[in-house]
């Protein structure tokens, strides 16, 4: 998946626009079915589903598209997404009403919870506490871990022992890094606080209260689902449907699957102080805990012309916008991207669900939507979010078209490819293997915590391989071998930014 289109993550673009100016007096009455089914066509997404919410009711609810590229089964307002890290949310408010109910607090150690729990920096480990799990602040670089982690057979306890074993990239508390390791590892709280898993807790607590009644905690459950969407990706320019992702080894950072009519009852609640009709749900406390800023994540520039920090509370990220607090979030998985958005100020949500990874509507639709409500008539959002992914596309087909050009060449590898085969270790990861391809000099990778999903190395001549995964949300990349007086000793294996920015070093222990 393309780095513009972050997840697990949050996308913050920077770019300048001279836009025509437009009334948008009557956007969201008049022009929004217009744009929304303009921009899938343009974004190349199947289906999509949008509701807005103001002043405690709903303005638009609506699906749009179909449920599966070539099939006729429309998206309507239960249908199922997988929402990505819009799950965090659900989980920093589970323990955030815990708290309230002083059951746990946020602010006591990981370990008073977790007595296993611990770090490679053994002071660290011993510090956290449950607010650094949930606001991204243990030391770790953005998605660091995430290779090993994501759409794995690991389990959540497995998780957590790993985490324990990975190198911080900077000092505890010093620097912002997306982690979700650590959001899992909050949301096993949850069972050692109240002897109920976290899918059950949610369940019990959030969604059957609110009435959440189609929304399911774990990914597994998503290919059951009677009325669902299916995962698509862009494959070598060609929009694709491709497997569901398991991330039940991740759960409270990123499992939730849901539609836009249940998360409409979320966010009203959220808008409302906690309350769904005259029944308090969430404690109005635990939501002012989430939204208590904790950690700067860096500088935003909008086309308004606003700047400022972007902040992370517990869930959420936090930033101003056109002289209102914004509280919001993203979520990415294999196939699928989302927001979810709220202006207190304003008593403003905005939800919206999308089957595919490559497209930025689902952020450029929200400050949109924020403009028309705002009366900032002069932005354009997904006009140049458009412009911008279409230069990037341009570039990445390119160069991986040279790249694929270059195979075609049938250069020889260094050495033979038997020199390259065998069992290679990374001391985080696990291990690897390495066997002959089909053609001559090819290789093939199968991965120890990834048994669905192989990598396929095409030589480019010297210790140099073109590699495609087989789930291609893991991108495209080029290995080099490590050689030494003539025998291999290592590889490099790096994947998509998507998935992780770090590269892992295997070093070969059969020959």
């Amino acid at each position: 998946m393309k780095k513009l289109y972050i997840l697990l993550i949050c996308l913050m673009v920077v770019v300048t626009a001279n836009a025509q100016t437009v009334d948008r007096s009557k956007f969201i009455t008049d022009s929004l079915d217009n744009y929304i089914n303009k921009a899938l066509t343009n974004w190349r997404i199947p289906g999509a589903a949008v509701c807005i919410v103001k002043d405690g009711k709903i303005v638009l609810m609506k699906g749009y598209g179909v449920k599966e590229l070539g099939l006729p089964n429309k998206v309507d307002v239960n249908t199922l997404f997988m929402i990505g890290s819009n799950t965090k949310a659900f989980t920093a408010t589970a323990l955030a009403m815990l708290q309230a109910e002083k059951k746990l607090s946020l602010d006591e150690k990981v370990t008073k919870y977790i007595p296993e729990f611990k770090l490679e920096n053994k002071a660290a480990g011993d510090m956290a506490i449950v607010k650094d799990l949930l606001c991204h602040r243990l030391g770790f670089r953005t998605f660091q871990g995430d290779f090993t982690f994501y759409n794995t057979n690991l389990s959540r306890h497995e998780v957590i022992e790993k985490l324990g074993k990975m190198k911080a990239t900077y000092p505890f508390r010093t620097t912002w890094g997306y982690t979700n390791s650590a959001f899992l590892t909050a949301g096993e709280i949850i069972p050692r606080v109240t002897g109920n898993q976290w899918e059950v807790f949610l369940k019990d607590n959030i969604f059957t209260p609110l009435g959440m009644t189609n929304t399911l905690a774990l990914t597994a459950d998503m290919p059951k689902a009677l009325n669902r969407t299916a995962p698509h990706t862009l494959v070598d320019g060609r929009l694709t449907a491709i497997p569901y992702c398991n991330t039940d080894g991740l759960a409270p950072a990123a499992s939730i699957c849901s539609s836009v009519n249940d998360m409409s009852q979320w966010v009203m609640a959220l808008l409302n102080n906690g309350k769904a009709g005259n029944k308090q749900v969430i404690p109005a406390s635990a939501i002012a805990a989430t939204r208590q800023p904790q950690d700067v994540v860096g500088n935003v520039n909008h086309l308004n012309g606003d700047s400022g920090f972007q902040l992370y509370g517990l869930g959420w990220f936090i930033q101003d916008y056109a002289g209102r607090r914004i509280i919001m979030h993203d979520g990415g998985v294999s196939g699928y991207v989302s927001s979810v958005t709220l202006v207190p100020k304003e008593n403003l949500g905005i939800i919206i669900l999308t089957n595919t990874d490559q497209n930025a509507l689902y952020e450029a639709l929200r400050w949109d939507i924020m403009d028309a409500y705002f009366k900032n008539n002069d932005y354009h959002y997904n006009d140049v979010y458009l412009a911008s992914n279409k230069r990037n596309t341009d570039a990445e087909l390119a160069a991986d078209k040279k790249l694929r050009d270059s195979t075609l060449l049938n250069l020889k590898p260094a050495l033979s490819a038997n020199k390259y085969t065998g069992k290679y270790v990374n001391d985080f990861y696990g291990s690897l293997e390495i066997t002959r391809g089909e053609n001559g000099n090819d290789l093939e990778i199968r991965f120890e915590h990834h048994p669905k999903m192989y990598a396929k190395l095409q030589p480019l001549g010297g210790n140099r391989f073109y590699v495609t995964f087989s789930d291609p949300v893991f991108g495209k990349a080029i290995f080099t071998f490590t050689v030494r007086e003539g025998k291999v000793t290592g590889l490099r294996v790096k994947v998509a930014d998507f998935v992780e920015y770090n590269a892992y070093d295997f070093r070969k222990v059969e020959r």
